[in-house]
């Protein structure tokens, strides 16, 4: 078998329905197979999505392991060549294999692929293409109004948004390789939970003696954090992984683990003082009607308009095109809303999910 895609999904069943309809409309271009590891999640109801999508092969843990151990078990179960670790909560074009296997057939030592990802509204996540982190760039990463260097960045700046180039640090949402690199790397660490194992993985394929890409000319939807609630277990797992990354690649270089440590123990604790000075409760999101939706069925249409909440339906335009015009018509006064075929709700920004 060619490809493998191993989602790692836990609740937020709309957002994975719409990435499995988007996952086969692209293997209808090349021979593939989705994996769905699921990490006990409550909120989605297997027996309905076997129903709709009868050829996945499902993995239903019965805990939640998290991120990286749940995709370790989807490539054990993995028959194709190829692997693309993906997120639930991301739509893909239906063109992207040919274009991915092409590119990683055409270079020798090629190791990981990322992709450019945006967000619904079409806004570039900057995190898509990253340097190996250093005391200096993580450091002003953690405390953002020192971070003044285009050159030593934490992001890659000096990687245009639409290039393709080598980029040692992706993003977990979306890594594309072989199945036979990502074990030889020994895929993601398993002592990471959630967050940092991305970083890892990337950072032990460069240093394997493999080079990374970025391909910045493929775009993918990536909702971002759909099934993660930032409260404090959310804080203290995330810096918890950073701690781990730590311990494993530079506590050797004492004291760039020092400032390092330091820092992200600083920065835990600003973090957990504004949560507990924010009131979550009073945060809402803006409400928006079914009423107030503005269905598209040609480009044409998108020109004139202004100020809308914008419906792209998947029966009339290709993943592809969707997302292509997102990206194109970006605007702080648009939100753009993803209708998937045969589906009574539209996805948008900021966790919306409308029934229609």
């Amino acid at each position: 078998m060619k490809l493998s895609i191993v989602i790692v999904s836990y609740n937020a069943p709309k957002h994975l329905e719409i990435c499995l309809d988007s996952c086969q409309e692209a293997l209808k271009n090349c021979e593939g197979e989705i994996i769905v590891v699921d990490n006990n999640s409550s909120e989605i109801d297997f027996e309905s999505l076997k129903k709709i999508y009868p050829t996945i092969k499902y993995l239903l843990q019965t805990e939640n392991l998290g991120f990286a151990k749940a995709n370790n078990i989807g490539v054990e179960n993995a028959l194709g060549d190829y692997i693309l670790i993906l997120n639930p909560d991301t739509i893909i074009p239906e063109d992207i294999f040919l274009k991915l296997i092409d590119f990683h057939q055409s270079k020798d030592k090629i190791g990981l692929v990322g992709v450019r990802l945006i967000d619904t509204n079409g806004n570039f996540h900057p995190e898509s293409k990253r340097n190996i982190p250093t005391a200096k760039n993580s450091f002003s990463k953690l405390f953002k109004r020192l971070n003044k260097s285009t050159s030593n960045n934490y992001y890659k700046l000096e990687v245009d948004e639409f290039e393709t180039a080598p980029c040692e640090i992706l993003v977990g949402a979306f890594m594309f390789t072989t199945k036979q690199i990502y074990q030889e790397i020994g895929g993601f660490d398993a002592r990471y939970f959630m967050y940092g194992e991305d970083i890892d993985i990337s950072y032990s394929a460069e240093l394997a003696g493999y080079t990374n890409y970025y391909k910045g000319d493929i775009t993918v939807l990536h909702y971002k954090g759909e099934s993660t609630k930032r409260d404090k277990k959310y804080f203290k797992i995330f810096f918890e992984a950073m701690m781990i990354f730590l311990a494993k690649y530079y506590k050797d270089n004492w004291l760039n683990y020092q400032v390092l440590r330091a820092g992200i123990a600083v920065k835990y604790c600003v973090e957990m003082i504004k949560f507990n000075l924010s009131n979550q409760s009073n945060q809402q999101k803006v409400e928006v009607n079914k009423n107030e939706l503005n269905w598209i069925n040609q480009l044409s249409e998108l020109k004139n308009q202004q100020n809308q909440n914008i419906v792209l339906d998947a029966e009339r335009f290709s993943y592809q095109e969707i997302l292509s015009i997102i990206s194109q018509y970006n605007s702080s006064n648009t939100s753009f809303y993803i209708h998937s075929k045969n589906k009574n709700y539209v996805i948008g920004d900021d966790k919306k999910v409308i029934s229609i």
